[in-house]
């Protein structure tokens, strides 16, 4: 029998509740100590059409998630006929009893047909037929053996607005499923779940770590336009604006969003506005405006496939060259790719800082695949005491009251960052324009001010260049292959190098960008120089970081590995393609 090592596929329609289920069960089973990485695929409707959430569990820590699935939990039966495929031998199909799934065509495949009534249950149990996931949880820990009390807090906590009678009815329908798989089925099961006794963990995806990093970092101000995948980083802030003085404020559309993010910004709130590649297009006239009054604000494009309204629900990558590059005319911006939960945490704390000191618009490029999907960390690996506040070249009232002269907010520095005053002091009056102006925000149209003021504002993309970090490198440093990926691609990756040198020594390594721009050239051309082959992992159509670097340090790729489907890669995936290529 193999415990805590197993990969499960909880299935079913848009409006059953799979999301929450596939959600509940990994809090569940971090809170026996395990380690879990989910992934979720929704169709864009609010009911019906199939979806799926893919939970891989085990006691040591996952990079990624992986193709095998060793037990699928069947809402509907085309959950079956979907992924009835991809069990391993000796896996396991938990369905309720009423969908009349066919055993045959399952057993010659070597795998089990666990037949349970999930509706029946739940009715007998005092609830209804919609409690049939929470019926399909006890089942999962019956065949399992996973401990029920870990079940029952998520209930509890799931349920808890709702009053001790939802939950009680929730606690006897979950364990009558629990009872009945064991009654019926025992411990046939070739895997199972045990608690480990290990530090608390938290359970967390891409865009809350975000958030929490932007509040760690001094992010009081939040607006939005809600924008799949971009909307949960808005929501965990809103939840909890009262308790942390947060101002949060829905807008009518994603350009009122950024305009009000950028007068906030302006009179010196830390500001992060969440959207998506759709609600950042509408925003790239105010991001220029935020460039022209070199205002500090964050912005979150959370990536989903387009054009237009594209994949809603699903991931890509596609946006990287577009934000380098969005709005008219050229002026400075940031970007941060992070891929994993905890670089996102320190992407939203970091991005506030770099905000301020550059004075000027930092763009977090996350996507869907990373924003959705919840991973377990160590409370130890999220490091709060780590994060300090730098508010750049931030004159105070005390430093307001010692001037001497008319204060230039637009002052022309050796550094091309000018001392930025809150608008309010006697002494800190000046103009605001989209307009070119000169030191004291007064509209020109010198052609020498011009080339001033302009070469001042460019200044800081340098400056800020010699601050962007290098790429990361995992995996022997002398390897046959070099995967050269950013973002979220860096779990699929990483996974996949291990498997790849855990059959021959020095295979491949992996090099992983989070700071794309400005672009890192002296820091990043030994490492890739350094590679035999050079392999782009992206999940774009035209591999977008491999044109950038090629512009950037004269680099080509060997190969690259490409996904635009609208599905996360895999690393098998990575593996297939990579013998393709090579």
């Amino acid at each position: 029998m193999v415990t805590n090592n197993m990969t499960i596929i909880i299935g079913g329609d848009a409006g059953q509740g799979v999301e929450s289920s596939g959600a509940g069960f990994c809090k569940a089973l971090a809170r026996g100590g395990l380690h879990v990485y989910s992934v979720q695929d929704n169709r864009s409707r609010i009911r019906g059409g199939h979806n799926f959430y893919t939970i891989r569990a085990q006691a040591d820590p996952i990079r990624s998630w992986t193709e095998p699935v060793h037990l699928l939990v069947a809402l509907t039966k085309e959950s079956v006929e979907i992924h009835a495929s991809k069990l391993v031998k000796g896996g396991a199909v938990i369905c309720d009893s009423s969908l009349k799934v066919e055993a045959e065509p399952l057993e010659q495949a070597g795998i089990k047909l666990i037949n349970v009534p999930l509706a029946q249950l739940a009715k007998d149990s005092g609830g209804s037929k919609v409690m049939s996931n929470t019926a399909a949880l006890g089942a999962l820990a019956g065949l399992t053996q996973f401990p029920m009390k870990y079940i029952q807090s998520v209930i509890h906590d799931n349920f808890k607005k709702k009053g001790e009678k939802i939950i009680d009815i929730n606690y006897k329908v979950a364990q009558a499923a629990y009872d009945y798989v064991v009654e019926h089925y025992g411990r046939s099961f070739e895997w199972n779940l045990q608690a480990v006794d290990v530090e608390p963990r938290m359970v967390i995806n891409g865009n809350h770590a975000i958030a929490l990093g932007a509040l760690v970092g001094g992010c009081n101000y939040t607006s939005a336009y809600p924008m799949t995948p971009g909307t949960s980083v808005f929501e965990w802030l809103t939840t909890h604006a009262d308790e942390y003085g947060i101002v949060s404020k829905q807008m009518e559309d994603e350009i009122s969003a950024i305009c009000a993010g950028i007068g906030a910004a302006h009179v010196g709130a830390r500001v992060i506005v969440p959207t998506s590649g759709g609600g950042f297009s509408l925003m790239v006239e105010a991001l220029g405006f935020a460039g022209m009054i070199e205002a500090p604000i964050v912005i979150v494009n959370a990536q989903r496939p387009g054009p237009s309204t594209g994949f809603a629900t699903r991931t890509e990558q596609s946006d990287l060259l577009f934000i380098i590059y969005a709005s008219q005319g050229e002026f400075p911006r940031i970007v941060l790719a992070p891929g994993t939960t905890k670089q996102c945490f320190e992407a939203g704390a970091r991005a506030m800082n770099l905000s301020e000191k550059y004075q000027t618009p930092v763009i977090i490029l996350t996507d869907a695949y990373l924003a959705n999907s919840f991973r377990t960390v160590n409370k130890s690996d999220i490091d709060f005491s780590s994060i300090t506040i730098d508010r750049g070249e931030f004159l105070t009232d005390a430093d307001l009251d010692k001037l001497t002269e008319k204060y230039k907010r637009y002052l022309i520095t050796e550094s091309g960052i000018s001392p930025r005053a809150i608008p309010g002091h006697p002494k800190a009056i000046f103009r605001t324009t989209s307009d070119e102006h000169n030191e004291i925000g007064e509209i020109v149209e010198e052609a020498d001010i011009r080339n001033r003021m302009h070469t001042k504002r460019m200044k800081k993309l340098e400056l800020a260049r010699q601050e962007m970090r290098a790429p990361d490198l995992y995996g022997p440093a002398q390897a046959d292959v070099t995967l050269v990926c950013w973002g979220s691609t860096i779990s699929e990756a990483h996974e996949a190098i291990h498997m790849l040198n855990s059959e021959k020594k020095d295979a491949a390594n992996l090099l992983h960008f989070v700071d794309i721009w400005p672009f890192p050239v002296e820091k990043a051309t030994p490492f890739l120089e350094n590679a035999k082959k050079r392999v782009a992992v992206e999940g774009n159509y035209t591999a977008q970081l491999a044109q950038l670097i090629r512009a950037e340090t004269g680099i080509n790729m060997d190969a690259t590995i490409l996904k635009f489907d609208g599905r996360p890669f895999s690393p098998e995936y990575i593996i297939n393609k990579l013998k393709e290529v090579l």
